[in-house]
């Protein structure tokens, strides 16, 4: 199991920024993907942004334009780079790791989650 440690969440005003990194850990393995949920108060769980080992990137509709998702893999890092910030952002944020298994599939690590609180 990969240990995914995550950092940078808080409370920033509407418009604000906030960068969150993840680092991850015990992977024997690149991680084939990388990215980001939130889930907010009320609302589905969403697949917020990924990336892929090439750096092949994919947002959602509700953060294009505005968040930007990378990758380290030197260092097992993703960060997810977030401007413009709205109320609507606030949510907590998840990061995951798809990793090679050796069953020809893939296992998913997740985090434990920061909060990001965007006040109007």
């Amino acid at each position: 199991q990969v240990q995914l440690a995550e950092s940078g969440g808080g409370l920033v005003q509407s418009g604000g920024s906030l960068r969150l990194s993840c680092a991850a850990s015990g992977s024997r393995f690149r991680p084939a993907v990388m990215g980001w949920y939130r889930q907010a108060p009320g609302k589905q769980r969403e697949l917020v942004a990924t990336i892929t080992i090439d750096l092949s990137t994919n947002y959602a509709d509700s953060v294009k334009g505005r968040f930007t998702i990378s990758r380290d893999n030197a260092k097992d890092t993703v960060d997810l780079q977030m401007n413009s910030l709205k109320p609507e952002d606030t949510a907590v944020y998840y990061c995951f790791v798809d990793v090679y298994s050796y069953t020809g599939s893939y296992d998913r690590d997740w985090g434990q989650g920061t909060q990001v609180t965007v006040s109007s």
